[in-house]
């Protein structure tokens, strides 16, 4: 599980303040949360993503940010086998959207990289029961 109640795993104080700017900005904030609690599904709202792929026995997960962005950017999680692979993306509009992307490049690395060590340490525990 991934958003909504559940949070994303790392720096949900970070994650709590993107949906905040979000929304000052005219956007759907966090407040959306998950349209089901225990499944996702192409269509489906997670906070401020929208799910464009979804498929357990694939593996993978891709959202579309919807947060206000000079640009456009997708969240993508893959597993294979034992391995999970994410991938953020980000297409940027212009000048404001490369600005952007420099900006937050380096939290990036922080907070996607402790997301990752999250999820896979909760993965671990999930199949150890």
């Amino acid at each position: 599980r991934i958003g909504g109640r559940t949070g994303w795993y790392y720096a949900d104080g970070l994650w709590r303040i993107r949906g905040f700017v979000d929304k000052l900005f005219g956007g759907v904030g966090l407040r959306r949360g998950r349209t089901h609690e225990d499944e996702l599904h192409p269509g489906d709202a997670l906070d401020f993503w929208r799910v464009l792929y979804a498929d357990k026995e694939e593996g993978r997960l891709l959202l579309f940010a919807e947060m206000k962005l000079p640009g456009e950017a997708w969240l993508e999680f893959v597993t294979e086998g034992d391995t999970l692979h994410q991938r953020a993306t980000f297409r940027p509009k212009g000048l404001n959207g490369r600005l952007y992307w420099y900006s937050v490049y380096p939290f990036h690395g922080i907070v996607f990289g402790g997301m990752l060590r999250k999820l896979c340490s909760a993965s671990e525990q999930d199949v150890d029961r």
